[in-house]
């Protein structure tokens, strides 16, 4: 098992930045690679970021160039910095764990709402 935990959100202007924070507990090979999803009213959830423990990332093509995902391995934490942050950045955001990059859905955290104002 492992276990998430998020914060971070909030309230922000159009244009601002907050960065998401999640710490992680547990299961070392269930957190092989973590990732932060974002779910807006009406939407299907979607992958923002995710890294692994070797240092890949990935992204999703609206946020690639205004997020950047890391890891701190000692303090088993997971970060999104957000910048240039967009009233369509709205959302619930969700940090989850899984085996490899391609598979990061195996645990989730109860998530952090971030509001995004024009």
């Amino acid at each position: 098992q492992v276990q998430l935990e998020e914060s971070g959100g909030g309230l922000v202007q159009a244009g601002g930045s907050l960065r998401l924070s999640c710490a992680a507990s547990g299961s070392i090979f269930g957190r092989r690679a973590m990732g932060w999803h974002r779910q807006a009213p009406g939407k299907q959830r979607e992958l923002v970021a995710g890294i692994n423990h070797g240092g890949y990332t990935r992204y999703d093509d609206s946020v690639k160039g205004r997020f950047s995902i890391s890891m701190d391995n000692a303090k088993s934490t997971v970060y999104l910095q957000m910048n240039s942050l967009k009233p369509e950045d709205t959302a619930t955001y969700y940090c989850s764990s899984g085996t490899s990059l391609w598979s990061m859905e195996d645990f989730w955290g109860k998530g952090t709402l971030v509001t995004v104002s024009a």
